[in-house]
């Protein structure tokens, strides 16, 4: 062997060795995902696939040097216990402990707690509740500081249904058609007396429908989702206000509409897989996300595809937001809370996920999806405040009866 081929030997040797060192760099993270800071997140449900998207966290570590953990809370708890990890069950074990033996005397401030850097709720009444001060009175307990948040994702309420029930709705008066073959609900109010008055679908022509005209949607006493619809009916019987004059008269229609509902399922995913499999002749018609389709068509194509000439989404008008909302309380908080609004990231959630971002639900090419959605969501109502919210869960889970 000369000496011309030795060095050719070693030099692609060296290429080699080159080529595997920057490889087993990258796998641990060195160069790429060194000195990454961790921000710790209480978090609240319906946006657990975006948060765990493999894209999203790698562009997080890769653009922003952010490792997320995020812990799941419910919205109400957020507000009455302390917003320690430990009151999930991580962090201090002693705390975790105390906690658990009913020391009711540790808060956020307490020594050896494991702080949050930010809350992630998933409806907007809690976020805008959250900055307020503790209500003492109802053993809410100490809040951090909101230094920085707002809306993050969205997605608004739709009525799911079928084009046979949404062609008969247009020839109700109840639903139109714009030139894009985009379905409103422009006279909801009709809609709900015909429910109220306990109307049957065979006295509107669908002879095939079995039973009386009925929305399902989840419990509202114990589902976000129904919550928030139900808080858009009051909106609606209200004229888009909701006043005390003439409060009570609303909240009475919507404890009728409640109870000629029937069953009820308790989340968004158990109802909505419902009105796939039994089709039209199960759930004429329910109440659920935009995000649902969309995420129902990246996860199972192959049954997106079965059912979309046959589905129709319905647009209420007005419609309401389910805004998942962030607040940051430290400046880590604050640097993910940036983060999240990257092009990059917004544009997953959108496409993958289905949550729109932006005040009219940002600018998206919806023309390929394959059922008809609108580009923008214009005509909405404001989320209600969390006064009104309890008054109206209570009146509905206490069957009209005033408690004090």
């Amino acid at each position: 062997m000369n000496k011309k081929q030795i060095i050719g030997i070693v030099i692609f040797v060296v290429l080699i060795l080159v080529v595997v060192g920057i490889k087993a760099l990258s796998n641990v993270g060195i160069g790429f995902n060194s000195n990454l800071t961790t921000v710790y997140v209480a978090t609240g449900g319906g946006k657990e696939d975006f948060i765990a998207d493999p894209e999203v966290n790698e562009i997080l570590k890769k653009k922003y040097k952010i490792e997320v953990v995020y812990d799941s809370w419910s919205n109400g708890k957020t507000v009455v216990q302390p917003l320690i990890r430990e009151s999930v069950g991580l962090g201090n074990q002693t705390i975790i402990d105390r906690l658990s033996n009913g020391d009711t005397t540790i808060t956020i401030n307490s020594e050896g707690v494991s702080k949050y850097d930010a809350l992630f709720t998933s409806d907007q009444r809690f976020y805008d509740y959250y900055k307020l001060f503790p209500n003492k009175s109802l053993g809410e307990s100490d809040r951090y500081q909101v230094l920085e948040g707002g809306l993050t994702l969205n997605t608004p309420i739709v009525i799911y249904s079928w084009k046979e029930v949404a062609d008969n709705l247009i020839e109700q008066g109840i639903v139109t058609k714009d030139d894009k073959g985009v379905y409103y609900i422009t006279d909801m109010n009709k809609l709900i007396n015909l429910i109220l008055e306990g109307k049957k679908w065979s006295d509107i022509g669908l002879n095939d429908l079995y039973g009386n005209i009925n929305i399902a949607s989840t419990d509202p006493v114990s589902s976000s989702p129904g919550a928030t619809y139900y808080g858009l009916l009051l909106s609606i019987l209200g004229n888009g206000q909701i006043q005390e004059e003439g409060l009570n008269d609303n909240l009475a229609k919507l404890l009728s509409f409640y109870q000629k509902s029937g069953y009820m399922n308790n989340t968004p995913a158990d109802l909505f897989e419902r009105y796939l499999k039994t089709g039209m002749g199960g759930e004429p018609m329910i109440v659920d996300y935009e995000k649902s389709l969309i995420d129902f068509a990246n996860s199972n194509p192959n049954g997106f595809e079965q059912v979309k000439d046959d589905i129709v989404v319905l647009y209420p008008k007005p419609t309401i937001w389910n805004s998942h909302c962030f607040a940051a309380f430290s400046e880590n908080g604050k640097e993910l809370y940036k983060a999240l609004q990257d092009e990059k990231i917004q544009q997953i959630a959108w496409s993958k996920y289905g949550f729109r971002t932006g005040i009219t639900g940002g600018n998206y090419d919806v023309s390929d999806f394959g059922i008809a959605i609108p580009q923008k969501i214009t005509s909405t109502v404001t989320s209600l405040k969390m006064d009104y919210y309890n008054q109206l869960i209570n009146y509905l889970k206490n069957k009209g009866q005033v408690i004090q």
